[in-house]
């Protein structure tokens, strides 16, 4: 059964580190500045292992390692940008990463790696059963309580996406039936081979599991790859059709693969799937089922996106700059669209912050009508500020006639001219309303109430403040902060869920590195502006006028200065 570990640990006279410190090193270890005292207090404190307790209900055991310190360990893992070995040698022998996760006697045993390997596994699965992010609801609870602390109000809020790569190789179409053929003969080999096939297929087979697919294509023509391309589908085919009863490992990624890539006609004839016709979301690798496919201006890649919202208040009472803190992190496929994170990341935003959204900044890609009207429709009202709206700039200006509610002002922006516009009747929704010009012989354009309402938005954007469109730009600091450890953009994992433990843990990091650098600023404002109280300034003046009597008159006997020393 679960059980929640000790929030204090005792410490005795022996393991304690502070005994074999002196001077400066024991002052600077137990100052509550000190990065690993701040860790520990504003992170690993604030995990609620109640989270959890489901991982360990009764029949699976209870957790032989503390939740807080496992957690931890995965924050200060990303944040650090440690490989497992560094990690579990921080663990075992750096006091100031033992003080951190709360292992502050030398006798308190740190988590071994089958425990911390244990817990992400146990995570992952909780996740692909229940549909439940556990570690999300860990950061969202910390993140939370920080907010609270230090009053993150988080009046203005924006934020960005980043596409990240999954660590698998880059195949093209043939090397990812080879592999994924290999993968799945390596696993039923010794059921394949008991079968009754023909001599063709298993000189195919052995063929497969004795070179790779890059090396075929490397020596191979293009009509040799194509031909093998298809000798594969049929193989592909046979498989899915004798193992059906046997659905297990890879038979699924096999199957998937197989229907991605292939077309099979009515007389039951397998055909390569035209190229055009292979959707993006489609399996990339047999190694990461997950990751899709994008290309975004130019830059291919195949993973994982991550959307980060943070909040971005400025001055708080004109005194000092506030706390802003990443309130959410999302990580979908990388066809994902970016405005599709837009509102699920505004309602956890409500749920961290202390005070009330009133505006979002966000670039074109977050716009959206569904988005627009989640804003108008909101109690509160939140204003939208979007830098830029996708695509062109278009051939022609709208906007609504203030005396005619059925006429539509058309302005050429090439020309400069007013275009005659005509109200056409809907042949679908006939609430809406419809426009049309004449662009040539019998050539006509058409609008509706959509176009009316980006080009009203268009108009907008042109008077944003030049300090309202910073305020969306910075966020690009956090997003490069998010990556920082993968300048490449290719991450060191596979699968989505392994994505997001890794994504959850460096926004916890980032958010913490901004903690201290607040509490550091916040001290040092209080310092420099400190008062001395008058009554100490005159005592010190006093002393200083008694010392220096008593060094220029101390052969006087007399001296007021020394009798009131020797008193002393």
């Amino acid at each position: 059964m679960f059980k929640k570990s000790d929030s204090h640990s005792q410490l005795d006279l022996f393991s304690s580190p502070t005994e074999y410190f002196r001077g400066s090193k024991k002052k600077e270890y137990l100052k509550d500045g000190s990065w690993h005292n701040l860790f520990r207090k504003e992170v690993v404190m604030r995990v609620d292992e109640n989270i959890f307790s489901v991982l360990y209900s009764e029949g699976n055991g209870a957790p032989n390692a503390s939740i807080r310190v496992l957690v931890g360990m995965m924050i200060l893992k990303e944040g650090q940008g440690w490989s497992d070995r560094q990690l579990f040698s921080e663990c075992g022998y750096n006091l100031l990463t033992r003080s951190a996760l709360g292992l502050m006697s030398l006798e308190d045993a740190e988590p071994v790696p089958s425990t911390y390997y244990l817990f992400r596994r146990n995570l992952v699965e909780h996740e692909k059963e229940h549909g439940v992010d556990l570690f999300k609801e860990c950061q969202s609870r910390i993140t939370r309580d920080q907010a609270l602390e230090f009053n993150v109000e988080g009046k203005r809020v924006r934020m960005d996406s980043k596409l990240v790569g999954s660590n698998i190789a880059w195949y093209s179409r043939y090397e990812l039936i080879h592999e994924t053929l290999r993968l799945f003969i390596a696993e039923r080999e010794e059921h394949i081979f008991k079968r009754s096939l023909s001599k063709e297929m298993f000189s195919l087979i052995e063929s497969i599991r004795g070179e790779t697919g890059n090396k075929v294509v490397y020596r191979s023509t293009k009509e040799e790859v194509d031909a093998r391309f298809l000798e594969l589908g049929k193989l592909m085919y046979l498989f899915i059709n004798l193992f059906k009863k046997h659905d297990y490992g890879q038979y699924g990624t096999l199957k998937a693969v197989f229907e991605q890539q292939y077309t099979v006609s009515r007389e039951k004839v397998v055909l390569p799937l035209e190229k055009e016709k292979v959707s993006a979301k489609s399996i990339q690798s047999p190694h990461d089922t997950d990751c899709h496919y994008r290309d975004k201006d130019g830059n291919k890649v195949k993973g994982y996106s991550v959307n980060i919202t943070e909040t971005c208040d400025q001055e708080r009472d004109g005194q000092e700059a506030a706390l802003n803190l990443i309130t959410d992190t999302r990580v979908k496929e990388v066809s994902a669209p970016d405005n599709g994170f837009f509102q699920q990341a505004l309602e956890q935003t409500r749920e961290v912050i202390t005070g009330e959204i009133e505006k979002v900044h966000a670039d074109g890609a977050y716009n959206s009508a569904e988005n627009r009207e989640y804003c108008q429709g909101d109690e509160s009202g939140i204003d939208m500020v979007i830098t830029a709206i996708q695509g062109a700039m278009p051939r022609y200006d709208i906007r609504p006639d203030e005396d005619d509610d059925n006429n539509l002002i058309v302005t050429d922006n090439k020309t400069g001219e007013l275009v005659q516009s005509y109200p056409v009747k809907p042949r679908g929704d006939k609430t809406k309303r419809k426009w049309s010009i004449k662009t040539g012989e019998r050539k006509y354009r058409y609008f509706d109430e959509d176009n009316l309402r980006v080009a009203d938005l268009r108009r907008k954007l042109k008077d944003i403040p030049p300090g309202e469109s910073c305020l969306r730009n910075n966020v690009e600091a956090t997003i490069f902060q998010l990556g920082y450890h993968y300048p490449d953009d290719k991450s060191r994992y596979r699968t989505l869920a392994k994505h997001k433990l890794w994504a959850y843990s460096r926004s916890l990091w980032i958010n913490f590195v901004r903690i201290v650098n607040y509490t550091t600023r916040t001290c040092q404002r209080a310092l420099s502006g400190q008062k001395t109280p008058r009554y100490i300034s005159n005592l010190c003046f006093n002393m200083y006028i008694i010392v220096n009597k008593f060094i220029f008159n101390k052969n006087n006997q007399n001296c007021p200065a020394k009798s009131l020393f020797s008193a002393i």
